[in-house]
């Protein structure tokens, strides 16, 4: 089974390198691997030719795009952009942030998971960040999520989930669709990924309200919305964030906004949200 990577980067020349190391040193090297510059003011284009140019298998792309940095439709039309570079001739197709450095068995260790099991859908490690000169676990979301970082799918699934949307929220909605498809989503906890960079770190203050927006459009409903804005402000220390999470569903309510998935794929979304949440009560 082999695999691309597509890698959107923005103004990544302080760590693109690094994670660029650590995927040419993988136990199982890419079949493809695709950098897509994405509008960047530094020397992040400069560092992916020169690999592009040492490697056969990476090629470098532009893409053009609004500077502003606002979370998940900036990066998939990035990625979007690196696709439509690809053939169709993958097993597994990764999404991969350019601040991170991989241990150079991740990707075997992945698709050992995707051939040992053909239900398995996406899979993925966990990201550390350094805090105190120590790598700590980035604790923003559930054991059982694979973070927007370190995206790995097969190809059935991507192309049955309808690939990724171009918002905030992308990286949950892709699971949820999974688990309606009944896919597998299977995360490794021994898989510790190196994330140079802190979730979110650049995104522009107009970003608080995409959160709420992204709840909306996932078909959570209110009382799902507030559950799951209290405990993402308190995971990341802010609460006051609860009430631009709050503003932003209701901004999208209002507006008609149209939401990710289908009324069907909705109803089976606040279901199983409403069960992960009843069992971590009990």
């Amino acid at each position: 089974m082999n695999y691309y990577i597509i890698i959107p980067a923005y103004n990544e020349e302080q760590f693109i390198e690094l994670t660029l190391h650590s995927i040419v040193n993988q136990t199982i090297l890419p079949k493809k691997l695709v950098i897509v510059d994405d509008n960047s003011t530094d020397k992040t284009f400069e560092i992916a030719e020169k690999y592009a140019e040492k490697f056969s298998f990476i090629s470098a792309v532009k893409n053009n795009s609004e500077a502003i940095h606002l979370p998940g439709s900036k990066v998939i039309k990035a990625f979007n952009k690196g696709l439509s570079q690809l053939d169709d001739d993958y097993g597994v197709i990764v999404k991969l942030d350019s601040d991170l450095i991989l241990p150079l068995n991740y990707f075997e260790t992945i698709l050992n998971h995707f051939k040992a099991d053909a239900e398995i859908g996406m899979a993925g490690g966990f990201c550390y960040i350094e805090k105190n000169n120590e790598w700590v676990l980035e604790s923003l979301t559930d054991k059982d999520h694979i973070r927007g970082a370190l995206k790995a799918y097969r190809k059935e699934t991507f192309k049955q989930i309808g690939g990724l949307k171009t918002a905030m929220g992308w990286d949950t909605v892709d699971e949820l669709l999974c688990k309606f498809y009944n896919w597998k989503v299977v995360t490794d906890e021994s898989l510790q990924v190196k994330h140079l960079k802190p979730t979110g770190a650049n995104y522009n203050k107009a970003a608080r309200y995409k959160q709420g927006e992204a709840f909306y459009s996932l078909g959570y409903g209110f009382w799902i919305t507030a559950v799951a804005s209290l405990k993402l402000a308190l995971r990341k220390k802010k609460p006051l964030l609860f009430i631009d999470y709050i503003k932003g569903f209701w901004k999208a309510k209002s507006s008609g906004k149209e939401l990710f998935v289908t009324q069907e794929q909705a109803k089976f979304i606040r279901k199983y949200r409403w069960k992960k949440m009843k069992e971590k009560l009990i």
